[in-house]
């Protein structure tokens, strides 16, 4: 892999690590009944973990704040992000729980269903930040959090950004609760799929119509831009009083898996944000990103370097 550069304002991600038990399955299991899968295996994953490696991979320096455990899985995340370029100065291991971990039930068709536990992603943070930490957050180029770790947390370091005039992007992704209005106010862009966007509103997003006025909702909750994953639909970006900015899928000749696919995403278009493209060109970079994520099973294992994402950008 091409060395990072390390000159440049850093991609800044406070957020989660998990283990992934992928079992591959033809169908999820109805209420009381037990299946047999057809293969399992432990992996490396979470959505921080996901969104690190990715930026790591397309060669920009990323930095990862975030707990694991004393334990196997620990070690397991560690090597990967080791392996994708993350900068893991920052990184902290606790003795009192478990590294987060996930149960991945992958079916046939490539689309997968989660469980997640949150273990030391969810548990033992310190009341405040280090003061290191808080310092490579003031420096970054852009901060990318999630809701795979506690709302206080992420209210801590999005404060902390607004300070420093760092923009702050939040999948919505993770924990299954509304997003404290607090939260919503001190972030530039959040960045749902559709359903996560309907939980987050309580409106209907079947048709792009609906998901406009969804996202309308989202703008009087104080968010001024968001990013909708729309899955085979594409994507668009949505930013109060101009135009969406739509952009459609970059088809993948086959689907293995999507289940790093939405982490893709968002994280290559942060890491495209960062190095000052247009917002269309951020849309069009991550969507190839994503395209070549799902061509590959596992969430790690499927992020796509630089070059690729590049050539198949040339070649569209």
């Amino acid at each position: 892999m091409a060395r990072i550069d390390k000159e440049k304002r850093l991609l800044g991600l406070v957020n989660s690590f998990n283990a992934g038990i992928y079992v591959e399955i033809d169908r999820l299991p109805k209420e009381a009944e037990t299946i047999s899968a057809k293969s399992g295996q432990t992996l490396a994953g979470g959505k921080g973990a996901n969104h690190a490696v990715c930026g790591g991979k397309l060669l920009y320096p990323t930095y990862f704040l975030g707990q694991v455990g004393e334990d196997a899985h620990g070690k397991l995340i560690t090597e990967a992000l080791e392996g994708g370029g993350v900068l893991l100065d920052h990184m902290n291991t606790v003795s009192a729980a478990p590294t987060g971990h996930a149960v991945v039930m992958l079916q046939s068709d490539g689309q997968n269903s989660i469980i997640i536990v949150g273990g030391a992603n969810m548990s033992c943070w310190p009341d405040a930040l280090y003061e290191d930490d808080l310092e490579v957050l003031r420096n970054a180029g852009i901060v990318l959090l999630q809701r795979e770790i506690p709302d206080s947390v992420n209210i801590q370091v999005a404060k902390v950004a607004k300070t420093a005039g760092v923009p702050v992007i939040l999948d919505a992704g993770g924990v299954d609760a509304p997003i404290p209005l607090e939260l919503l106010n001190l972030v530039d862009i959040l960045s749902p799929n559709e359903s996560e966007l309907a939980r987050l509103t309580g409106k209907p997003t079947e048709s792009f119509e609906q998901i406009t006025h969804a996202v309308k909702k989202c703008h009087e909750m104080g968010v001024k831009q968001v990013l909708v994953k729309l899955g085979a639909k594409g994507s668009a970006l949505f930013e109060e009083g101009e135009e969406p900015i739509r952009q459609p899928v970059v088809s993948a000749p086959r689907v293995l898996d999507t289940t790093g696919a939405g982490d893709t995403y968002t994280a290559a278009f942060a890491v495209a944000l960062v190095e000052g493209k247009s917002k269309k060109e951020c849309l069009r970079f991550a969507a190839a990103a994503a395209s070549l994520c799902v061509q590959v099973k596992g969430a790690i294992p499927s992020m796509p370097d630089r070059k690729k994402v590049l050539d198949l950008l040339q070649s569209l």
